[in-house]
């Protein structure tokens, strides 16, 4: 099975040494994980869905393919294989599993929209990651109720996580969200930006 949190790994970049072009990346992605989620909805977000081929993990082939870009990466790998993964069709090795700069890299260098990836306020950072990690021990409870509280102010004067339209950093709000342990306890304008971004074909397609 594939491991969902970050481990030691290629972070290659697409613009170094990877050029950006069309067709020639691939994601391989997991379904309960909340990372791939997030990039599975900012390549929707981006325009890049006929642009980067995708593959969910779930038939042994796509394991041993996935493996294969690994081996590809680092010889003789034997390590976890981590998702979300950005693979290069062009050498079949795996550039990055490192979400972050995955998605810098496809706003950025392969959909030339950084208008889509701004930089984001540090406490919406900070409140954001409290959600997405709500079992780690340096997030507790009291601190994931700050995240919370901090977020309704925000979504209670903007549509959006940065503004009047949706951003990569909607995508990482939304899969925070949509965790059953964490949406029960938003507020009104945080439930209403979860309805919001549902009808959102980039957002919804990838629900």
């Amino acid at each position: 099975m594939p491991r969902t949190a970050p481990v030691p790994a290629p972070r290659g970049r697409i613009g170094a040494g990877f050029l950006p072009v069309p067709h020639r990346y691939h994601l391989y992605l997991a379904e309960a994980c909340p990372r791939s989620r997030r990039v599975r909805t900012a390549v929707a977000l981006l325009g890049l869905t006929g642009s980067v081929g995708t593959t969910l993990l779930a038939a042994p082939a796509s394991y041993a393919a996935l493996r294969r870009a690994y081996e590809a990466a680092g010889h003789h790998y034997d390590g976890t294989l981590a998702v979300p993964a950005l693979c290069d069709t062009w050498s079949g090795r795996v550039v990055s599993n490192h979400t972050p700069d995955i998605l810098d890299d496809l706003a950025v260098r392969l959909a030339g929209r950084p208008d889509l990836a701004p930089p984001a306020p540090a406490a919406f950072t900070s409140a954001v990651r409290a959600l997405l990690d709500p079992t780690d021990p340096v997030a507790p409870a009291a601190e994931r109720t700050a995240a919370l509280e901090l977020l309704e102010r925000r979504l209670a004067v903007r549509p959006y996580a940065l503004g009047d339209r949706p951003t990569v950093a909607d995508a990482d709000l939304w899969v925070a969200l949509l965790d059953p342990a964490v949406l029960p306890a938003a507020g009104p304008h945080l439930r209403a930006y979860v309805r919001r971004l549902c009808a959102h074909p980039a957002f919804g397609a990838a629900s």
